[in-house]
């Protein structure tokens, strides 16, 4: 799984948008079939303006056909079913640091 970090250096949302797109691209292009995006959930924890507006283009293009799915951080567990359809053809991503922490800070992209 590639990650990515759209959180560094404290980007503005449409920087960190773009940011985004390219990487979604990229790991495209080079075969990967799911992508890490760190974009935090804010500084004080109630919300981050990166986060909202990553989550609404992850809806839309999911919407458009440009990716396959997502999965919200606070989902990415043994317990989700999408997590675990995921986990069965990928096993290895079992040791994933995050999975099953109910991170709201990250989100796993499904290309």
């Amino acid at each position: 799984m590639r990650i990515v970090n759209l959180k560094g250096g404290m980007p503005l949302v449409h920087q960190a948008l773009i940011q985004m797109e390219r990487e979604l691209a990229v790991a495209r292009a080079k075969g990967n079939g799911l992508v890490k995006l760190i974009h935090g959930y804010g500084s004080t924890g109630t919300g981050g303006e990166i986060r909202i507006a990553v989550q609404k283009r992850l809806i839309e293009m999911r919407d458009q056909g440009q990716i396959r799915g997502y999965i919200f951080g606070e989902n990415w567990a043994k317990s989700d079913e999408q997590t675990w359809k995921i986990l069965g053809s990928h096993p290895e991503l079992k040791q994933d640091h995050d999975l099953g922490r109910g991170n709201r800070g990250i989100t796993v992209v499904v290309l």
